[in-house]
């Protein structure tokens, strides 16, 4: 469909890449990977034929409709849902009415509910949502996303996986997500320039990918280690005496400055593995109780978030806040840290507590000082498990340039920028790391050197992240927030998922099977008739079919077989809708029974 021939594209006096040959086939599903940096958004624009290469060309197949997904979701000032939409299919030959009927059937495909609600009311979320809506319109044959799974939440991105297994064009997704890659893709491609042709590409899904990736980078440090020998022999020849040096071939000599300069462009592409210097540093503290929370309750602007959260952090346990977009979880953080008191309950800090936060606002991060003032302030050198280390050198650790000291920290991109918070993380001693979505912008390599370094962190984490893999890889347990007040504990991002997948399942929260169990056990019927008695006890058996009926209900929306008939589509919704409320109407009816009975 597309085939690109030696493309190249600077910046300055940075190579983005040069003499980049690769093309994109019908039927291909594509994770492109690389470190921040390295030009997947660039060169996406240049297959899209949204900015020119500097040189090269790119041969697309007469007629493909090919379509961009920014990363930044941009809309008209005063649109809505509907006028995007609409204004999507302004160069398809359709009658109004036409395009109107397209439209229904994407919002209710996409879950939007309201075609007048104007798009800057949407959170980001829904915001991400429209913007995919609004390239799937346009019937692609090659999608070519930025970053698609950027703000929105678990159950989004679970719901975006499911969609792209459906559809009927081919696609290549700029993606940090890695259990999304490993889902999705029948090719993973690696635009770096630590390969011999600017970028590696394995057939299969991730796993594949990182396994012939990793015997690649191994072959490659294998064939630096050869070629060094052959060049010392061949150095060693040079050198030799004046005797020697009148009797060797010229094409002897040659080819030793020819093999001195493939093992310089070797050893070149083998440094450019390098990542990030990620260490976190704790103070060594060993208390049992770091943090005790009891009985938390919150709301805000009337809408209950969170009640009844019992939480106990001690050295090694590690928690993974999960839940929708605004459902509580910075709220939580918030409570826990002193800075909003809970309605009820209370939090108990270990004396001299040192808590560390990463904002996934960036706001302590100022946005008009050098990269060389945000790593260090004023000084040459930064002190780290009390040894100075010198401002270039620390830098290096998070794979920065010299060149780039001087720099703004505007800018720098968003991975870099984030690299610059953790390396100021890095430099305070913790008892309890607070990371609010730390892996926004950075790369894989990035997000693995993280990982490591939050597993052998000897304190306690709260770690909220829409990334499902560094959730289960990290997390000893893991807190999933409806934001309807009601809070669970799970054991996996699998078994999170699961619970959602019943609607009902997901209202057996903790506080609520507590207060049941807590009615349950009481000896005497208290005030209930006898009808009431036997009612109660027939009520268990009620939500079971209730709930079975609802998860019924959820599954048959994911019929991919009614996907294009929006009737269908917008019956089985309110099905769902309708299971969901009959089981939370038999919760209501047992609390009022229990408490009735006590």
């Amino acid at each position: 469909m597309v085939t690109c021939q030696n493309l190249s594209k600077h910046f300055g006096t940075r190579t983005l890449f040069d003499g980049l040959s690769i093309s994109f086939s019908d039927d291909e599903r594509i994770g492109f990977l690389g470190p921040n940096g390295a030009g997947k958004t660039t060169f996406l624009k240049i297959v899209a034929n949204l900015e020119p290469s500097d040189s090269g060309e790119v041969s697309r197949r007469r007629s493909a409709r090919i379509v961009f997904l920014p990363q930044q979701d941009r809309f008209p000032i005063g649109a809505t849902v509907d006028t995007v939409l609409v204004d999507a299919l302004g160069d398809r030959p359709m009658e109004s009415y036409e395009r109107e009927t397209h439209a229904a059937i994407a919002m209710t495909r996409f879950g939007f509910e309201q075609p007048d609600q104007f798009v800057a009311d949407l959170s980001g979320g829904w915001r991400k949502r429209l913007a995919l809506a609004r390239v799937f319109i346009q019937e692609p044959d090659l999608l070519l996303m930025d970053e698609p799974t950027n703000h929105l939440d678990v159950e989004g991105i679970r719901w975006l996986e499911q969609t792209l297994m459906t559809v009927p064009f081919s696609f290549v997704a700029v993606s940090h997500d890695r259990y999304f890659l490993e889902n999705l893709t029948s090719r993973v491609v690696e635009l770096n320039p630590v390969y011999p042709d600017g970028y590696f590409s394995v057939s299969g899904n991730y796993s594949m990918f990182l396994e012939k990736r990793a015997a690649f980078l191994e072959s490659q440090k294998a064939q630096e280690a050869n070629l060094a020998n052959i060049v010392r022999r061949e150095n060693a020849f040079l050198e030799s005496n004046s005797k020697a040096r009148r009797t060797k071939s010229k094409s002897r000599t040659e080819e030793a400055y020819r093999l001195q300069g493939e093992l310089r462009e070797l050893s070149d592409r083998n440094s450019r593995a390098t990542v990030a210097g990620i260490e976190f540093d704790g103070t060594g503290r060993m208390s049992k109780k770091l943090l005790d929370a009891k009985g938390l309750s919150k709301s805000l602007g009337g809408k209950l978030l969170f009640e009844d959260v019992s939480l106990l952090l001690s050295p090694g346990v590690r928690v993974g806040l999960l839940g929708a977009n605004a459902s509580g979880k910075t709220t939580l953080i918030r409570v826990l840290t002193g800075k909003l008191p809970p309605d009820q309950g209370s939090v108990e800090l270990a004396e001299d507590l040192r808590i560390v936060l990463f904002d996934q606002n960036r706001e302590e991060l100022p946005q008009d000082v050098t990269l060389r003032w945000a790593l260090a302030g004023d000084n040459k050198s930064v002190d780290f498990r009390g040894r100075s280390i010198h401002i270039t050198a620390w830098a290096k650790m998070f794979l920065f340039s010299t060149s780039q000291l001087d720099m703004p920290v505007s800018d720098l991109s968003g991975g870099e920028q984030a690299r610059i918070l953790i390396a100021r993380l890095m430099l305070q001693p913790a008892d309890i790391l607070i990371l609010d979505e730390p892996t926004n912008d950075l790369d894989i390599t990035s997000l693995d050197v993280l990982e490591e370094s939050l597993i052998d962190f000897p304190g306690a984490i709260i770690l909220v992240t829409h990334d499902r893999f560094m959730l289960d890889r990290v997390c000893t347990e893991i807190l999933g927030i409806d934001g309807g007040g009601r809070v669970g504990r799970y054991g996996s991002c699998d078994q999170w998922q699961s619970a959602q997948s019943r609607p009902g399942k997901k209202i057996k929260t903790e506080s609520r099977r507590n207060k049941s169990m807590k009615g349950r056990s009481a000896s005497a019927d208290g005030g209930l008739s006898s009808s009431e008695v036997s009612e109660l006890k027939e009520m268990e058996a009620k939500i079971q079919l209730a709930e079975d009926h609802a998860a019924a209900c959820f599954k048959a929306t994911e019929d991919p077989q009614i996907a294009s008939d929006h009737v269908e589509v917008q019956k089985r919704w309110e099905a769902l809708e309708s299971s969901k409320k009959a089981v939370e109407a038999l919760y209501a009816r047992w609390e009022a029974l229990e408490a009735k009975k006590s």
